[in-house]
């Protein structure tokens, strides 16, 4: 019997993550066997060590890659072996029948279960898929690119569907991890945009004025009201994205957003928030909430990458073998590190 490595969450409880050797799966007639590329290292993977988000262990972890297919089963009609390919986690398990499933929905499906987490993932070798959850990478997009597309995906629903950006927008950018700064490049060349972080965001500040940011606030040591005063001379900003998922940013974002602004929410804060609501009246502010991507997202991200108008390639900094997994995982927790992919290799 062949088998493989695989990052696996072993049971419950904080830790009880380790590499285990397992059987290499086979690819039943309705499926697609994929060998996993490049796998990128997500905040939920952090969570999932931690036991601070729903898993079923034993489950592998990982749920943002890229691959090329190895085996298709006689059902499947439109993938092929060789071909080069990203998958969408998300949909591992849903009901398919309710109504956010039928209407693409599928992140508020009441029995969606995602790769990684709720069923095996990718930090392993081979993961065997669903054809419709395969999505084939464009010719000019790399593998190391591909593995990105599910955080890109987020960013794409958030700018482009959720909060419509219009050309001239002022706006700040509150927590430059990897889907903030996917927004900040989608965002750049249209949009004035202040990128705010903290003293421990020094790398990946540094990444956001390469990458078109107007102008960045170490939070630590600057106050973020007077940059935001300053450079919008004391209107406020149109929009403020909060993708840091810390109480501090939310009320700053707040603070920050003019009259009849907008304020959109993508960071996972994990805990109750006071919001102070009357200056969400008195200002009256559009609130909007984006999680996820859905399956329209994942169709216009895909053509964003096939038309090239934007390179991912900067947003990754680290690439390691899967053995070095818990350094992948410290440079993300301590975020000296924007996207850091594992790649699976021989012992």
């Amino acid at each position: 019997m062949k088998t493989m490595r695989a990052l696996t969450k072993t049971r419950p409880g904080a830790g009880n993550v380790e590499l285990v050797e397992i059987p290499e799966p086979e690819c039943p007639p309705d499926r697609v066997k994929v060998e996993v590329a490049f796998g990128g290292v997500c905040g939920t993977d952090i969570h999932v060590y931690y036991d601070r988000f729903p898993s079923y262990p034993p489950v592998i972890l990982g749920h943002e890659f890229s691959g090329v297919v190895v085996e298709a089963g006689e059902q499947v009609q439109r993938v092929k072996p060789g071909e080069r390919v990203t998958v969408l986690g998300s949909t591992a398990i849903t009901c398919g029948t309710c109504e956010y499933c039928q209407s693409g929905d599928y992140m508020f499906c009441g029995a969606r279960r995602g790769m990684g987490h709720g069923t095996h993932g990718c930090f392993t070798r081979y993961v065997v898929v669903r054809e419709d959850q395969i999505y084939k990478l464009p010719e000019a997009v790399s593998l190391e690119e591909g593995a990105l597309s599910e955080p890109f995906a987020s960013a794409v629903q958030a700018v482009e569907e959720v909060d419509r950006f219009r050309t001239g927008d002022m706006v700040l950018l509150s927590g430059p991890g990897p889907i903030g700064l996917a927004c900040l490049l989608l965002l750049a060349r249209r949009t004035k945009v202040i990128v705010a972080g903290t003293e421990h965001d020094g790398v990946r500040l540094k990444l956001a004025r390469e990458l078109g940011a107007d102008r960045t606030v170490d939070v630590s040591r600057e106050p973020l009201g007077e940059v935001v005063e300053q450079e919008t001379g004391g209107r406020g900003v149109d929009v403020a994205i909060e993708a840091a998922g810390a109480p501090e940013s939310v009320l700053a974002c707040l603070r920050a957003v003019r009259r009849m602004g907008r304020y959109l929410h993508l960071g996972i804060l994990g805990r109750e928030v006071s919001v102070p609501f009357d200056t969400l009246l008195y200002k009256q502010v559009q609130v909007r909430f984006s999680v996820g991507h859905s399956l329209k997202t994942w169709r216009r991200a895909m053509r964003i990458l096939e038309q090239r108008k934007l390179d991912l390639q900067p947003l990754i900094t680290h690439i390691l073998p899967l053995s070095r997994w818990r350094e992948a995982f410290q440079l993300c927790e301590n975020k000296q590190g924007v996207k850091v992919l594992l790649k699976y290799e021989e012992m």
